[in-house]
């Protein structure tokens, strides 16, 4: 199906299953522990050994040489891979360091090696019986360091431009009565997801199948059959269940290569987990960057020029941290300038982590613009929406997406410098929001509300994640007894996606939920967008729509039944006179529907994107500066809502995030010899359910039919962005102390607190 005009009435309208807050249809098996993860599939094939990864011990540099010997003679020890016996690899599309190190290292505990044994206890005895030696060489690992030598990205995430410009913000900033100029940085960020990366391969002659945790299955399966050399044909990969991914599954990993290597190697199916300790280091994690924001303004308020730059670091041939991307579409003002600086770093991959881009820039953007507001005496959210703007301010043009999955190269058509949103309601969400969290009991000057020993403020910050589309296939097929059973390659990565893909299915085809029967996870079935950006719901929805189109035709024509004419509702198709069940249509044979969604240029005519309005209330400990968030809410617009239930849990998770960023979380980096020293659980520290309050969460009632058939929009990252800021721009109002380097941990605040009361 090719989505080119916006959306008019269809079934999804009748919203009988669809917009209702219904139980996760794999609810069940999660909570009574039957969902089949990766590492726990032993009934997939029989006679599973175990892998265990070995990682380099040093950041930069080379092999010198490798003793096995020990290893080799160890118990159970069935085979041990290194890049010496591992054949010639390729390095997937995706990948920016080879998964497999050797003799070369690119970064501290780079996969150099797998032992196979029986089990996993002499796998992992065996692999610390491995003697290594390193020469190291000097390396690159402190961004602050290497700041001045960052140059402009030769790529960005999506295919964008690194830089923008409009107008002529020196000369705007210049002649501006009022200036504000400050740097910010964020935090080195770990997904730590609870289910480490993990995969069993099995070989059948040259056929790999793997079963793995991975969010995009056909982006695993390509760089899987680019990294071994094989066709992608002679690949399968199966993921039906993820216990979290957060972006650090978007990409094939070192657990399912080294299970793929160790199989070939063994001649027996192979499973390898990520070691907790390995997951920071070995995979991706969010990149630190340095902010500078500079906003001209009118003594009244009007924004006339405004500067984002972000310098954030990866391995060489990555990309940067598009922390300065919202700022182009969030606030209105003529002279504008966004660039994005990265250097090359020796440190471990730096790659895409919930809301990518808008999670560190938002939590710059909106402490500046509460900064901005106090320079100017204004209310910060009287602020915000003085300069909200319904066109795009900075729409640059920009290439064709890479993205394999993408919708196909369009004609040439004209850009649209300034295009109108799609929907744009960011004031509506920032009046709702104040008046829910009653915003004008806050005291505008710092440090003025006290209770007993607490100092407390609240905050706010605007939300902004762009809705992305991306091509989405599925295959349904209706059953003699009326069931209907979706088949798509797409992934749960606990976001729910079972549970509204199947009430799309059971709103299309006039069936209860309990008559609709989904399959996720599996390269044989047809390839949809994934689980990342936050686009997985609003496309793969939309494409289980357009397979639901045919099966209805398919239907209708095999009653004879007049194109468009079917009535389908309570397992019946109706016509005049006619009433079908749906049974009884499939016969004994049954019926097989597939198609995809395929979007024209409508998101080239129309900007689309989500927004939304975060409230914080803080309380610090004015004697020892521990923050504790005592209220959060958000208020969301985002499209129609396809399940209240399972997306309030995005955005609570997403709020719950962004709080760890805020006060927690950071990856400390050992700058002498290039690792992340706080690699487990541990150290890293994030929220736990006694860090929160009750979170409340707003959708606004909105539908947008230039986004799909659905009329939705992305929501689990609009969860996130801006909320770091809000937390931030609280505790400043509970304390008067500014902190501009994330996490704002108690240290930051101790020296600097009012006197307690």
């Amino acid at each position: 199906m090719k989505f080119d005009k916006p959306a008019t009435d269809n079934p999804i309208d009748q919203l009988k299953v669809v917009g209702k807050p219904v139980d996760r249809v794999d609810g069940r098996l999660k909570t009574t522990g039957t969902a089949p993860y990766a590492y726990e599939r032993h009934d997939v094939v029989p006679n599973q050994a175990y892998g265990y990864i070995v990682g380099s011990a040093i950041s930069k540099g080379r092999i010198v040489s490798m003793d096995l010997t020990a290893a080799k003679a160890a118990p159970g020890v069935l085979a041990i891979v290194t890049a010496k016996n591992a054949g010639k690899l390729g390095k997937g599309n995706f990948n920016t360091a080879p998964l497999l190190g050797g003799p070369e290292i690119s970064h501290y505990h780079q996969a150099i090696g797998v032992v196979v044994a029986e089990t996993f206890e002499q796998a992992r005895a065996a692999a610390n019986l491995v003697r290594v030696e390193y020469k190291r060489t000097k390396g690159a690992f402190d961004l602050e360091a290497m700041k001045d030598k960052a140059e402009p990205a030769k790529s960005i995430a999506g295919g964008g431009t690194s830089d923008s410009k409009v107008g002529d913000f020196a000369k705007g900033f210049a002649n501006a009565p009022v200036q504000f100029d400050a740097t910010y940085r964020t935090a080195y960020e770990s997904h730590c997801m609870m289910e480490p990366h993990a995969t069993i391969a099995s070989w059948q002659d040259d056929q790999l199948t793997f079963w793995t945790s991975n969010q995009m299955i056909a982006w695993a399966v390509g760089d899987m059959a680019e990294t071994l050399g094989i066709p992608k044909e002679k690949v399968r990969a199966i993921s039906p269940f993820i216990g979290g991914g957060f972006g650090g599954k978007l990409f094939l990993r070192a657990d399912a290569l080294m299970a793929a290597l160790g199989a070939r190697a063994a001649r027996r199916p192979v499973k390898v987990t990520l070691q907790r300790a390995l997951m920071p280091n070995n995979t991706t994690h969010r990149a630190a960057t340095i902010q500078r924001v500079r906003i001209g303004a009118t003594k009244d308020g009007k924004i006339t020029a405004i500067a984002h730059e972000s310098w954030s670091g990866d391995q060489p041939g990555g990309k940067p941290e598009t922390a300065a991307m919202q700022t182009r579409s969030l606030y209105a003002g003529a002279d504008r300038m966004t660039a994005h600086r990265l250097a090359v770093l020796d440190l471990p991959e730096a790659n895409a982590m919930r809301a990518p881009g808008e999670a560190p820039g938002l939590a710059v953007l909106e402490i500046v613009m509460d900064e901005m507001a106090e320079k100017l005496g204004m209310d910060p959210i009287e602020f915000r929406i003085l300069n909200d703007t319904q066109v795009v301010p900075d729409n640059p043009s920009k290439p064709q997406s890479s993205d394999p999955q993408s919708k196909k190269p369009e004609q040439q058509t004209k850009h649209i410098p300034h295009p109108p949103f799609s929907k744009r309601q960011l004031v509506e969400c920032l009046r709702l929001g104040a008046k829910r969290f009653g915003w004008e009991k806050r005291n505008p000057q710092p440090a003025k509300v006290r209770d007993g020993k607490w100092l407390v403020g609240i905050g706010v910050a605007a939300a902004f994640r762009d809705n992305l589309l991306t091509k989405s296939a599925a295959r349904v097929r209706l059953d003699k007894r009326g069931v209907v059973t979706v088949e798509t390659d797409m992934t749960d990565i606990g976001t729910g996606s079972y549970t509204i893909i199947a009430q799309t299915a059971a709103e299309m085809m006039g069936v209860p939920l309990d008559k609709v029967v989904v399959r996720l996870g599996d390269s044989s079935f047809p390839v949809s967008c994934g689980s990342g950006g936050q686009w997985g719901g609003n496309n793969s929805t939309a494409g289980v729509y357009s397979a639901c189109v045919k099966l209805r035709q398919a239907v209708e024509e095999k009653l004879g039944l007049e194109a468009g004419q079917g009535v389908f509702a309570d397992g019946h198709v109706r016509s005049g006179s006619r009433n079908v069940s749906l049974a009884e249509a499939a016969g004994d044979q049954g019926l097989v529907a597939e198609d995809f969604i395929e979007y024209g240029d409508l998101d080239k005519q129309f900007h689309q994107s989500t927004f939304g309005a975060h409230f914080v209330e803080v309380a610090v400990d004015s004697f020892t500066g521990e923050t504790r968030v005592r209220r959060m809410l958000a208020v969301c617009a985002c499209g129609r809502i396809l399940n209240p239930k399972t997306a309030r849990s995005q955005v609570i998770g997403a709020m719950t995030m962004g709080v760890g960023a805020a006060l927690m979380e950071e990856l400390a980096v050992d700058k002498r010899i290039g690792y992340f020293v706080n690699h487990d659980l541990a150290t890293y520290e994030v929220p736990v359910h006694a860090d929160l309050p009750p979170q409340e969460v707003i959708f606004l009632d909105e539908t947008d039919p230039i986004s799909s058939p659905m009329k939705a929009k992305g929501v689990a990252e609009l969860g996130i962005c801006g909320v770091a800021a809000a937390v931030a721009n609280a505790i400043y109002n509970a304390t008067g102390i500014r902190v501009r380097n994330y996490p704002i941990t108690l240290d930051k605040l101790i020296d600097r607190l009012p006197e307690p009361a």
